[in-house]
């Protein structure tokens, strides 16, 4: 971590001098930092050593001002540079079964905000890759070119799953109408799962790190659905299936939606957390017979 940029990002934003920066836990991708200012508050510092792009920042900074006007809570941004993101503290998340229902109202408000088209005015990050979200009209057109299909050209991923495989991430992406229903463009988080969930100091759910476009509200529910999350949130998925009317499949489509994320992790770390295991498992049916 740079802790010279950090220091100079803070003072040009006119926060005050800084007393220490302390490292924090942060997430996969960039590193964090707790800084402690001469007056005595405390802001939150995100850093790349060295950016996949000169708008990393920039773009998760407009990330989170779309969702916050949307309704959910975020951290202020204080501070945007190439290499770094300053910004408001938040605390840690509470698995509370109360701030969970809090957190599935929220969420169904932001996913009630939509649009005609599928993507996003500009391309963003998934942690250090590019989340491509080329406008589409058709969401399961959407899903597969700039969702699933788009990692294929991964080195890492093309040597982990053999032709077979991919051959049959192109059928699945074939048969996606057959396999999801049509859903309008709802504004998403995009990296909607446990860790990406915190508190602010009024206690209410905030979120963090997001990968925001217009796509399928049910993209973020499945994240957090399939990827580790405690018992309490069960509590989230109960109330916003109730709130928004889900229909009684939608936990079948989960590990479908989830796909995406899979291929992802696939593609980004050579231990991926058993991610290739899990693609093959989905890919089965889809294979050469």
């Amino acid at each position: 971590m740079s802790i010279d940029l950090v220091r100079d990002q803070v003072a040009g934003a006119g926060l005050g001098e800084v007393r220490t920066v302390e490292r924090a836990a942060g997430g996969f991708a960039a590193e964090a930092a707790l800084v402690r200012l001469r007056s005595g508050r405390e802001v939150f510092a995100k850093t790349l050593a060295e950016p996949p792009g000169e708008d990393v920042f920039e773009v998760e900074a407009e990330g989170l001002a779309a969702l916050r006007a949307a309704g959910l809570a975020t951290p202020d941004v204080l501070a945007v540079g190439r290499g770094v993101l300053v910004l408001s503290r938040l605390l840690p998340r509470r698995d509370e079964a109360g701030a969970w229902e809090r957190l599935a109202h929220d969420l169904a408000r932001l996913h009630a905000v939509t649009s005609p088209r599928f993507g996003w005015h500009r391309d963003g990050w998934l942690g250090t890759h590019r989340q491509v979200n080329t406008w589409e009209d058709d969401g399961h057109i959407f899903f597969a070119r700039h969702r699933l299909l788009r990692w294929l050209p991964n080195p890492r991923l093309r040597g982990k799953l053999g032709g077979p495989d991919r051959r049959a991430l192109e059928r699945l992406c074939d048969r996606l109408p057959e396999l999801l229903p049509e859903r309008p463009a709802s504004l998403t988080h995009g990296d909607f799962w446990a860790q990406n969930i915190m508190t602010t100091e009024d206690g209410l759910p905030a979120v963090v790190d997001p990968a925001v476009s217009w796509t399928w509200a049910e993209v973020d529910l499945s994240h957090l659905w399939c990827s580790p999350h405690p018992p309490a949130a069960e509590r989230l998925f109960a109330v916003y299936a109730d709130v928004t009317g889900l229909d009684g499949g939608w936990r079948e489509r989960m590990p479908l939606l989830h796909l995406r994320q899979m291929l992802a992790l696939v593609a980004m770390f050579d231990d991926d957390w058993g991610s290739t295991d899990a693609v093959r498992g989905l890919l089965a049916p889809f294979r050469d017979r």
